[in-house]
């Protein structure tokens, strides 16, 4: 087959790529009601709570709809990655990071849990070093912290570690 009859085969609709499409359509949908529900004061002249997270739902929206066209056309992964065999035992590291993160960062707080879900989902992607792991997990997650804490004032759970540090 030349490149111009791969040019003129109609493309077939990918199933995978289309369902993501429409989950990120249904998260945009979501948002936008959650979006409405939030009270606005009068007082606000132009700018007010809502601005922002209509200018993300607005992108969620967008990047939804470019998603659905390029699964109608085809999808955007190529063939060998399609015929490629999903590694099960890899996504389930990645979600066993993701349900510990849930169930540790209340009795623990957000940087232990934290450290848990990166050495995890490092291990999920194939890194066979966790201390190295933990340790990248430890920085990352003590900047996020300490970026929410003390920059921003928002709580994001707080454990053992952010104490011993003072947080």
């Amino acid at each position: 087959m030349s490149l111009s009859d791969e040019r003129r085969a109609p493309a077939r609709l990918a199933l995978p790529e289309l369902s993501i499409a429409l989950g990120l359509m249904a998260c945009a949908g979501i948002a936008i009601w959650q979006v409405v529900a939030i009270p606005v004061s009068p007082m606000y002249s132009k700018v007010g709570p809502t601005v922002f997270p209509y200018m993300t739902s607005a992108g969620l929206v967008l990047l939804s709809l470019l998603l659905l066209i390029s699964a109608v056309r085809g999808g955007w992964q190529p063939q060998e990655e399609k015929d490629t065999a999903v590694h099960w035992r890899s996504v389930l590291f990645v979600a066993a990071g993701l349900l510990a993160n849930v169930v540790l960062i209340k009795p623990l707080g957000f940087t232990a849990a934290s450290v848990v879900l990166f050495v995890l989902v490092c291990h999920g992607f194939g890194s066979r070093r966790p201390g190295r792991d933990a340790l990248i997990g430890l920085v990352l997650s003590l900047a996020v912290y300490f970026g929410f804490a003390k920059a921003l004032g928002v709580s994001i759970g707080s454990g053992f570690i952010e104490n011993l540090l003072g947080g």
